[in-house]
């Protein structure tokens, strides 16, 4: 059971006084937050009066956000550290009305900024040269005007932006609060109750008996409910490409990837180089089966660890060794991960009503926040160095960028905290002496690549196909998704779907489906940072300089091309290829390693 909060040292607890002192400070800046929107209201309609009042009232948008991301991150943090508390819940539901009261007040800003010309924008500049600080904010805003609908269009759809969201918001309140799981026997053979943060746990037992009554448990639910899943996941693709075609995209995956500035040939490479090396997945499904033992290894099978070897690290320990492993970007990088774990911006032990998992945020204004829920485990290590290079990112960026640019795009922020994993990786790898230490860690890895770049490439592979269908006017039954997803499961594992009838109910239950084109990011996030990884180990200064360039960079340009700065062509499959090819090596010595009988 977990601790309330209040027993928690000090030390291990993030200190969010250094956002707002007193949640009475909050409250203030929440009513004058709402009270300043209102008196923007009047800049409708003047944006374009002069190159001074377009320099006046986009100051006055940036200014407006930077404070309601402030607010916001507050109160989200607040109520993540202890979900259970009605005023924080209060806090979220207060900032979260208070950022579309935001959106509504500003949706005149683009329609307006559209019908500026070229030759107006240039007579603007000379008027007003301070307008030159936002050159690049506004050259993105000029790549986007063929999307951009009318004022009275942009504010109807703002307005409409809680509705669009419903099919996503009743799939969260199904998925977590409604549907109840059945109880299982754990491996002490004592009943528990299905949940989704025991449901993996169960599934990493060594007890194949457990493992299959799980899954099997716990598919049975999205099997019961399939039609409503169903109905959610159409719904919410319906919204997507209802929202493509209103701004005059060919696809909801264009649209999607357009706010990154993202082309779609990236989406397709990356499908390409997976499907490619499909090979290589198969072969260490083929090699867990040896090492389990199994003569039929089911999808129940595929995600216990291998290793016997249980690498322990206590969070202390786990501080130390990432600190002496990230001491490989140099001075500068090592002295800002020493205030981010001295300096209480890690929120550290599990209590009672705590946002389960973990992650990296804040605000311009803030600290670059780390939530955790520490466990002394190897897998808890690598969490701790993924989250520190998000907030390692965000610190780069907000001390070298205005606040215009003080943020990062999402296809670039996965490629920062994973390579400090693949560093983690190759440090470990380097040091380890023992052979069943070696095997723990290559397993660690070769599951995080099969996690991260096979299997969000299948999820991509499947939110592409149900966007077409649905675009083609055909109905997303459940049916037709279970069929499909059982399809490209076969295609991924080798493992026969006949053999494995649950697996076809995974799409139910995988909240990234509901996130617009967001999981691709992940797999080329991830193989970016094992290319970038191997030449910072193993490349020149330069290497590093460029990369921790690419850390400062914010939204300064486009994210292709700062990544392009850093050294990886992302248009191209080659860095795809790279990371497919350290994949082998250490498929390749973790046989070598069974061959030698470790495992048994």
């Amino acid at each position: 059971m977990s601790n309330n909060r209040d027993h928690i040292e000090e030390k291990y607890q993030w200190d969010l006084t250094t956002i707002f002192a007193k949640d009475r400070d909050w409250e203030k800046e929440e009513e004058a937050l709402g009270a300043d929107l209102k008196k923007v209201k009047t800049a409708a309609g003047h944006l374009l009066d002069s190159g001074q009042n377009l320099l006046e009232i986009t100051n006055q948008y940036l200014a407006l956000s930077r404070r309601l991301e402030k607010l916001y991150v507050y109160a989200s943090m607040k109520n993540d550290q202890d979900t259970t508390v009605a005023k924080y819940q209060e806090f979220q539901a207060k900032a979260i009305s208070l950022a579309a009261k935001f959106n509504q007040t500003f949706a005149f800003y683009e329609p307006e900024f559209m019908q500026l010309s070229k030759e107006n924008y240039q007579h603007f500049l000379a008027e007003c040269p301070q307008l030159t600080a936002y050159s690049h904010f506004f050259e993105k805003l000029f790549q986007q005007k063929e999307h951009v609908l009318s004022h009275k269009e942009e504010e109807l759809l703002a307005a409409a932006g809680e509705i669009f969201g419903s099919a996503g918001e009743t799939f969260e309140i199904l998925d977590n609060a409604d549907i109840v799981f059945p109880t299982v026997l754990d491996d002490q053979n004592q009943e528990v109750e299905l949940t989704h943060g025991n449901f993996i746990t169960l599934m990493e037992s060594k007890d194949r008996t457990v493992r299959k009554a799980a899954y099997q448990a716990y598919y049975s639910v999205y099997e019961q409910f399939q039609h409503t899943y169903a109905k959610t996941l159409e719904t919410n693709v319906k919204v997507h490409n209802f929202q493509a075609k209103t701004r005059k995209y060919k696809s909801a995956r264009e649209a999607a990837l357009a706010d990154n500035f993202i082309p779609e040939s990236v989406y397709d490479t990356l499908l390409q180089a997976v499907n490619k090396h499909l090979p290589l997945l198969r072969r260490y499904v083929k090699l867990r089966q040896k090492i389990l033992g199994l003569a039929d290894l089911k999808m129940y099978d595929i995600y216990t660890p291998l290793s016997k070897t249980d690498m322990s690290f206590t969070y202390d320990q786990a501080l130390k060794k990432a600190q002496e492993v990230l001491a490989v970007f140099g001075k500068d990088y090592a002295e800002r991960v020493h205030r981010v774990f001295t300096e209480r911006w890690i929120d550290v032990q599990v209590n009672k009503g705590k946002r389960s998992g973990a992650y990296s945020g804040g605000s311009y204004d803030t600290n670059a926040f780390i939530l955790l829920n520490w466990q002394d485990t190897l897998d808890n290590l690598f969490t701790l160095v993924h989250e520190t290079g998000h907030s390692l990112h965000s610190v780069f960026t907000r001390e070298n960028q205005p606040y215009v640019y003080g943020d990062y795009s999402i296809f670039l922020a996965e490629i920062a905290s994973t390579t400090n994993e693949n560093i983690l990786t190759e440090t470990l790898l380097q040091e380890v002496t023992d052979d069943k230490e070696r095997f723990a860690i290559l397993n660690h890895y070769l599951d995080g690549f099969k996690g991260t770049v096979f299997r969000q490439s299948q999820f991509a592979e499947f939110e592409q196909l149900i966007h077409q269908t649905a675009q083609a006017g055909e109905v997303l039954t459940s049916d037709y998704l279970s069929s499909l997803y059982a399809d490209l499961n076969e295609k991924y594992y080798g493992l026969a779907k006949k053999d494995n009838p649950e697996i076809q109910y995974e799409w139910a239950r995988i909240p990234h489906f509901y996130y617009n084109f967001y999981v691709y990011q992940y797999a080329t996030g991830f193989a970016a940072a094992s290319y970038l990884a191997h030449k910072i180990v193993y490349g020149s200064q330069e290497d590093k300089d460029k990369y921790l360039s690419y850390l400062k960079a914010g939204n300064s340009d486009y994210p292709l091309k700062i990544i392009a700065k850093a050294g990886v062509d992302m248009t191209k499959g080659d860095y795809l290829d790279a990371a497919f090819q350290v994949f082998e090596e250490r498929l390749t010595e973790l046989e070598k390693l069974v061959e030698k009988g470790l495992y048994k």
